[in-house]
């Protein structure tokens, strides 16, 4: 489907939600979004933007590096790195999170590990990952594409894909569903305040959850 980049309301709206709230939009719409196993190193690291994707692949006879595409990503990005989740080599570190940090990136996904971790928490810098390793990548990976579609999890990740990430986990929001998914993630952000005030003042919570049409707040429409 062609895309279009979402206004700047469209991505405002975004990041004052909550990933849970996003995915249930997206549930909501029959899209997924949601990128298993990835988790931030900080529950209070949030970051949205659209997607600058990179992948690497296992080190060839001509050896290979990690990090230089950095100076190509934009102010406001958020990039995502598939490293096939693989755990053993880690593909980001502190040098990287404080030039992202210093140049304006909104946060960096990781299917797969990073490094440096302490420093990342001292920037700090939002950085989301299948875990944390000491062993560098270099020489053990390489570079092989930029700004092409990744599939992470099952779900595709093109360049502009809008990416929500916080304490939950990350979502990966196509930019057509962008302006349906921040309103009905609002909708149902406002049903779910109604319910607990219900609930807070003496409603059932079975009877609040029926009045409120909660179980039908995320099923696909």
């Amino acid at each position: 489907m062609a895309s279009s980049a979402p206004s700047a309301d469209v991505l405002s709206r975004l990041r004052a939600l909550p990933t849970a709230a996003i995915s249930d939009a997206l549930d909501a719409s029959g899209i997924s979004g949601a990128l298993d196993g990835i988790a931030p190193l900080a529950d209070s690291f949030r970051a949205v933007g659209p997607a600058f994707t990179v992948r690497y692949a296992p080190v060839g006879s001509a050896g290979g590096t990690v990090g230089d595409f950095l100076d190509d990503v934009p102010a406001g990005a958020v990039i995502v790195i598939d490293n096939s989740a693989r755990t053993d080599v880690t593909v980001w570190g502190g040098i990287m999170s404080q030039v992202a940090a210093a140049r304006g990136i909104a946060g960096t996904v990781i299917n797969g590990v990073c490094r440096d971790v302490a420093e990342t928490l001292a920037e700090p810098y939002p950085v989301f990952s299948c875990g944390r390793f000491m062993r560098t990548g270099k020489d053990r990976v390489r570079l092989e594409s930029v700004g092409r579609l990744l599939s992470i999890a099952g779900v595709d990740v093109e360049p502009g894909t809008i990416i929500c990430a916080d304490a939950d986990g990350v979502v990966a929001v196509p930019q057509y569903a962008a302006g349906q998914a921040a309103q009905t993630a609002e909708r149902i952000e406002y049903v779910e305040a109604q319910i607990i005030a219900a609930a807070r003042g003496g409603t059932s919570l079975r009877q609040a959850r029926a009045e409120f049409a909660y179980h039908e707040l995320q099923r696909k429409r």
